[in-house]
């Protein structure tokens, strides 16, 4: 049996558990990758807290989850019930609304920059039609994260197919019992459809929560982290401190505290969940 699961075996030990534990000593030490490790101690982590930019990557980081992970899950949802629906050409709007996802993020962020361009950029001329003038986006500091906010609805369509099983799992028997009752639309998806679909929120959320602190590639290639740190997100961060400034002992701790902060926001979010999640056959967990 182990000869079977030795290429794996030594691929996990190899390219997963050694890069994790080395992280976990490099984050100890002063490290720029030329020379040869540094034991410090704590002195990472404790630079870290008194570091203006790690304060402003975290203030950036939430300041979009906390828009961008509700509306997301709020479009998704929404999709999925107008799709869900009997109408014309279903299948080709499922297909269509799915398909951005699949664009990669490189591509996705070129593809916004032009868009979000002030001169010539789609956005702005849309806007135009109603009169509105529109902002230099990318290069405001007071619009630029709402920009990439914004792009990030591009991918509500992966979201989408999630709740479209979860809505197709929902037993058409409850449904039609709650019509007999004379339960109207919003009460038959307040009282039966939510509940049944509660398991697929709570995973879009936790999975919502974990891509939203680790937004990277749009700020990369988009904003470099500006303009005025608008967009210098807590990945963003970490890469800065380790390939630009050569800290790859500072940015292992940055990564650390990170794996943490992710690791506690999950907890807390499943154990409120065993009010609300609904689980078929088993009630609430």
């Amino acid at each position: 049996m182990y000869m079977f699961i030795s290429p794996w075996l030594v691929g996990f030990l190899v390219f997963a558990l050694y890069p994790i534990l080395s992280s976990l000593y490099y984050s100890f030490t002063d490290y720029d990758i030329i020379h040869p490790p540094k034991f410090i101690g704590l002195a990472n982590y404790m630079e870290m807290f008194h570091n203006e930019l790690f304060w402003k990557s975290v203030t950036v980081t939430l300041r979009y989850t906390l828009v961008s992970v509700p509306i997301q899950l709020l479009l998704g949802l929404g999709f999925a019930l107008l799709l869900h629906q009997t109408i014309p050409l279903r299948g080709f709007f499922r297909t269509a609304m799915y398909f951005p996802s699949m664009v990669s993020g490189v591509a996705m962020s070129l593809l916004w920059y032009w868009i979000f361009n002030p001169q010539i950029g789609l956005f702005n001329y849309m806007l135009s039609w109603f009169g509105i003038h529109g902002p230099s986006w990318l290069m405001n500091p007071d619009t630029a994260l709402y920009a990439l906010i914004i792009m990030s609805f591009w991918t509500a369509g992966s979201g989408m197919i999630l709740f479209l099983a979860g809505l197709q799992g929902v037993p058409a028997s409850l449904i039609e019992a709650a019509n007999l009752d004379g339960a109207g639309r919003f009460r038959i998806f307040l009282n039966i459809t939510l509940p049944m679909i509660s398991p697929v929120l709570l995973f879009q959320l936790i999975m919502g929560l974990i891509d939203s602190f680790q937004v990277f590639t749009q700020a990369f290639v988009m904003t470099q982290g500006g303009p005025n740190y608008s967009t210098w997100f807590y990945v963003y961060n970490l890469y800065t401190s380790a390939f630009k400034e050569y800290r790859a002992g500072y940015s292992s701790a940055l990564a650390w505290v990170l794996l943490i902060v992710v690791m506690i926001f999950t907890a807390i979010i499943m154990k409120l969940s065993n009010r609300y999640v609904h689980y078929e056959g088993g009630g609430r967990r």
